[in-house]
């Protein structure tokens, strides 16, 4: 039986129309799957687009636009653009398709049932440009925040978190017996 290899690029938020940074990702994961491919080996090569988060809903509003509407105007040029690459990708997802909404909705359901989440209380600074937090390794010498984070704010907000520890010692030995499970072995 032949190795079968997961690829995936970034699931692009859909705040802009795509660009070169964007076309240089995706053909490196091509590149990818066609060597494994031109070894015999199964390949499943996704790409996409996250249609969720504050970048895509400010956009949205800047454009005079419901949410929904913005991304499928964008979403057809984005598919255009990958079709464009001459991608051997397997999938296009977007995160609003019925399809993607289903199984997200389903495993997390089946997990919350399970009892493997639990709610705590976040603080943080956060940059909305970035869509990150930040932490205190991320100010300067002069204990600000570099200007590319653009406004820093402080939150405090409940969260859902997953019980990794649960799973550890599953993983490790998971991992450790199966050691192309997770390639490059400097990833592991």
């Amino acid at each position: 039986m032949s190795k079968k290899y997961y690829l995936t690029t970034a699931i692009d938020y859909v705040n802009g129309h795509p660009h070169l940074g964007h076309a240089y990702e995706k053909v490196v994961t091509d590149a990818i799957a066609r060597v494994h491919q031109s070894f015999g080996e199964s390949t499943f090569f996704l790409t996409g687009l996250d249609e969720h988060g504050q970048k895509v809903q400010k956009a949205a509003t800047e454009q005079g636009l419901n949410p929904q509407d913005y991304c499928d105007d964008l979403a057809a040029s984005w598919k255009v653009f990958v079709d464009q690459l001459g991608l051997c990708h397997d999938d296009f997802v977007r995160t609003t398709q019925d399809r993607h909404r289903e199984v997200v909705q389903k495993l997390l359901m089946r997990l919350h049932e399970e009892g493997h989440f639990y709610k705590a209380t976040y603080q943080g600074y956060y940059s909305a440009k970035q869509e990150t937090f930040l932490t205190e390794k991320d100010r300067g010498e002069d204990g600000a925040f570099d200007p590319l984070y653009g406004e820093v704010v402080e939150l405090l907000e409940d969260n859902y978190y997953f019980k990794l520890g649960r799973h550890q010692q599953w993983l490790i030995e998971y991992i450790e017996s199966h050691p192309d499970f997770v390639t490059p072995e400097y990833r592991r």
